[in-house]
């Protein structure tokens, strides 16, 4: 049996176990009502049982559910947890299509998608030893996510090793569960991302966070995902730091507002050669990829940094992000050092129709899980769940890349409109309609496929994690 079958077993395994301990907890406590209820069992007796049996409970442990199934230890200082996700995705676009997976890529292709599949554990240990193992599925390529240790000394104070992200971009580092619109802008595209290191992070006071990292490096994000360095040729290292304040926090508002700043840097030394169309980007639709480059950059180094903001009353908010990469190489071909850049920036604006706050559902520098008022659960449900739209424009300019002209392009913008309904806090939907203008005619080289300057598409997503 291999390792990813193990996993899964064992994964199955747990989560029996827990529904037993559920259905033995609700039998006792409902056995020992009815008794009561028929005056077999005073009130007094029926009490006194039922605090003998949560005090067995809590020296044996409890198992719960609340956003993933956990175990937590009789003491209180160990937990585990079995959580996953699912992304189910359809992508219409108007723009010339061809057959999913033709040359470079799609050419924006009508096509269903499990965008994201993840199956993964967590836990603490005697309060102060972290960790995470989380499988990808998708795609059919099962492969290791995340997988870190993390010695927990304070809340001021944490040490993670492994593969997980490094500290750059304010919507890279927010869960693709939770972000505003079905993909992340091109700023996002821009960060580090997942990569290995040791990463140095906390909250030293209420409302400002840091973290510094080291890692073997990468030119965009994920593109250092799983890679290890073997060769002294080019085993720089990166990297990163990320600095965030909640202003509302310090005023002592955080409950009714957000008031975010934040700023990373970054640099990665000597990275490997980025080969002629390795660096590549593509619409904030998942579609057309409307820029490659044209030339070798042998042993690049980088340096990027990031502005990011938020501001949020109530049910409205604002949401920000600019990030630049400069890449030092020299070319291939003549020998020149170059140093060219890459902006991107996005602004966008989200409304909460049924008035949850958004100052709930941030936490240490990052947007995390909205509750709905009211969860929707199914016919006749008295609540109807919680409802958002969303605009976002977008921008990327990175006219200092060589390209080739006839068919590929530098610059685009980008305009999203989004309605989401949140059913409960573990379930959404999501309808995206994003309008992509490249500033030049793209042509893919695919047959059947003409040139376009202009995309238009319509992303729907169901998601569910726990």
């Amino acid at each position: 049996m291999n390792f990813n079958k193990k996993l899964a077993v064992a994964v199955s395994g747990a989560v029996l176990l827990m529904a037993g301990q559920f259905a033995l907890a609700d039998s006792t406590t409902d056995i020992v009502d009815a008794l009561v209820a028929k005056g077999v069992l005073t009130e007094e007796e029926g009490k006194l049982i039922s605090k003998g049996h949560e005090t067995k409970k809590k020296a044996d442990g409890t198992v719960a559910f609340k956003n993933g199934f956990k175990i937590n230890s009789g003491d209180g200082k160990s937990n585990f947890s079995v959580n996953g996700r699912i992304m189910a995705d359809y992508r219409y676009f108007d723009a010339p299509a061809a057959a999913s997976g033709a040359g470079l890529n799609p050419g924006g292709a009508d096509t269903f998608d499990m965008r994201r599949t993840y199956l993964g554990a967590k836990g603490t240990f005697r309060n102060w030893i972290n960790w995470e193992a989380t499988l990808d599925g998708v795609n059919g390529a099962t492969l290791l996510k995340y997988y870190w240790l993390e010695t927990a000394f304070s809340e001021k104070l944490k040490v993670r090793f492994g593969q997980f992200k490094m500290p750059m971009g304010l919507e890279q580092l927010t869960s693709s569960r939770l972000i505003d619109f079905t993909e992340r802008d091109w700023v996002a595209s821009l960060a580090p991302a997942v990569n290995k290191g040791i990463m140095v992070h906390g909250v030293p006071m209420p409302g400002l966070t840091y973290a510094m990292s080291i890692s073997n490096g990468g030119v965009i994000a994920d593109t250092g995902q799983s890679a290890i360095e073997t060769g002294s040729g080019n085993d720089g290292k990166s990297y990163n730091a990320r600095v965030t304040a909640n202003i509302a926090e310090f005023m002592g508002n955080s409950k009714e507002s957000i008031l975010h700043v934040g700023g990373a840097y970054g640099t990665d030394d000597s990275l490997p050669t980025i080969a002629a169309n390795g660096l590549t980007f593509r619409s904030n639709a998942r579609g057309s990829t409307f820029l490659s480059n044209s030339a070798a950059m042998v042993n690049p180094d980088i340096r990027r940094y990031g502005l990011e903001g938020i501001v949020s009353f109530g049910p409205v908010k604002f949401q920000t992000e600019y990030a630049n990469m400069e890449i030092e190489h020299v070319t291939q071909s003549t020998g020149a050092k170059n140093r060219p850049d890459i902006d991107a920036f996005y602004a966008g604006a989200s409304w909460m129709i049924t008035g949850e706050k958004y100052a709930e559902s941030y936490k240490n520098g990052v947007m995390d899980r909205m509750s709905p008022k009211s969860d929707y659960t199914g016919l006749g449900s008295a609540g109807w769940g919680a409802w958002e739209l969303g605009a976002r424009y977008s921008n990327l300019d990175a006219k200092d890349i060589a390209v080739t002209a006839t068919q590929f392009t530098n610059k685009a913008d980008s305009y999203s409109v989004g309605i989401k309904w949140i059913v409960d806090p573990n379930t959404r939907f999501l309808m995206n309609y994003i309008d992509t203008d490249y500033k030049n005619n793209i042509n893919l080289n695919i047959a059947g496929v003409s040139s376009h300057d202009r995309e238009r598409a319509v992303n729907f997503r169901a998601q569910f994690d726990f």
